[in-house]
């Protein structure tokens, strides 16, 4: 019988793949970013365990907004008492949000997951994109309950020029990587690449949230608005291992490809870190023109300024600010150890906070 031409693809691919399966049982071969001699759906034999452990932690604190009651909410943003600074403060950070969480999913999915050839970290990245969608679903949820008008959280990021500068900053760091004839082969492309993750895990995750937390999680701490404060700690806890996932891809390129981190790409990275700082100290400045709840811009410097620097830290660059940490209750924030589910009145154990690493926050 005469094969037709989509039979002799299947074929070829058929025997591509068994030419291939030697090499899979060499966790040697295995690399993060341009490994050509492993298949990269081939998870075992795991040689990032760190990977697989942030993956198993992901799993382990996963939860739904719609499990999170929010009738004391509703009856405080209808009947208050909320004033218009403190509803400024709120409406802010659910426009931020709205749409940031989105760029982190588009960016995991379009840019990040194509150039990472290993199992085990595209194991998470999986993980990581659909935490993302569930971000993205929690403030539909919020918007829905509070009866908010959608356009205009949603509109933010075009409206508001504090939210639309670091939106800005954050898609001109992908726009390069998403590409299709982008490749990771070149130490000058290794070093965009690099960037587009510093960006989005060191600066989105780890400096532009963290701002945002603090500031809904002020109300949550005066037992107000707790439904959001609730979310925002869920949110807070996946974002931390996002965080700390990144920062170990981060490292690990480094480590394999050491000629790209050049002293002048250090600077680079530098410069646009504190670049980020001043972004964020101005959506600070926005969210709080006369400040609420003990809260104010200059105390938003130092803790963008603190965070900035654990971050620089951790990726092997120098501190820039020396600034302390004005509200080191957040670390407590992210210990919560149990929570109930309110529909079943069971206990869910989550993760337990202290195989995670919650420093600099």
């Amino acid at each position: 019988m005469t094969m037709d031409v989509g039979d002799r693809r299947i074929e070829a691919a058929a025997v591509d793949l068994l030419k291939g399966a030697q090499s899979r049982i060499n966790v040697d071969e295995k690399r993060l970013i341009n490994c050509h001699t492993v298949d990269v759906n081939q998870l075992m034999p795991i040689k990032y365990k760190w990977a697989w452990e942030h993956y198993l932690n992901g799993c382990a604190n996963h939860w739904m907004p719609n499990e999170v009651p929010m009738h004391q909410d509703i009856q405080i943003w209808r009947n208050g008492p909320l004033t218009d600074d403190e509803r400024l403060v709120i409406m802010r950070n659910l426009g931020f949000f709205s749409t940031a969480e989105s760029l982190v999913g588009n960016n995991l999915v379009l840019a990040v997951f194509k150039h990472v050839t290993n199992a085990e970290c595209r194991q998470y990245l999986l993980r990581q994109a659909f935490e993302e969608a569930i971000h993205t679903h929690t403030f539909l949820y919020i918007v829905e309950s509070l009866d908010l008008d959608e356009r205009e959280v949603f509109n933010m990021y075009r409206e508001i020029p504090a939210i639309a500068r670091k939106d800005a900053f954050e898609m001109e760091l992908t726009a390069d990587i998403v590409n299709p004839d982008f490749r990771t082969d070149t130490p000058e492309n290794v070093q965009k690449f690099l960037e587009n993750l510093v960006g989005f895990y060191v600066i989105m995750e780890g400096i532009f949230f963290y701002t945002g937390f603090a500031m809904i999680l002020s109300f949550h701490r005066q037992n107000r608005m707790t439904g959001i404060g609730q979310q925002f700690q869920f949110i807070l806890r996946d974002e931390t291992i996002h965080l700390n996932f990144g920062i170990d891809l981060i490292n690990g390129i480094k480590l394999e490809n050491p000629e790209v981190w050049t002293p002048e790409f250090q600077q680079y990275l530098v410069d646009l870190i504190r670049e980020a700082v001043e972004l964020e100290v101005a959506y600070a400045r926005d969210c709080l023109p006369r400040g609420v709840l003990g809260l104010n811009t200059e105390l938003f410097r130092q803790y963008v300024q603190y965070i900035a620097d654990r971050r620089l830290e951790r990726i092997g660059l120098p501190a820039q600010y020396g600034s302390r940490n004005p509200f080191p209750w957040m670390s407590e924030t992210m210990d919560l150890g149990k929570e109930k589910n309110f529909f079943e009145t069971r206990i869910v154990d989550y993760q337990n906070s202290g195989t995670l690493d919650w420093n600099g926050v």
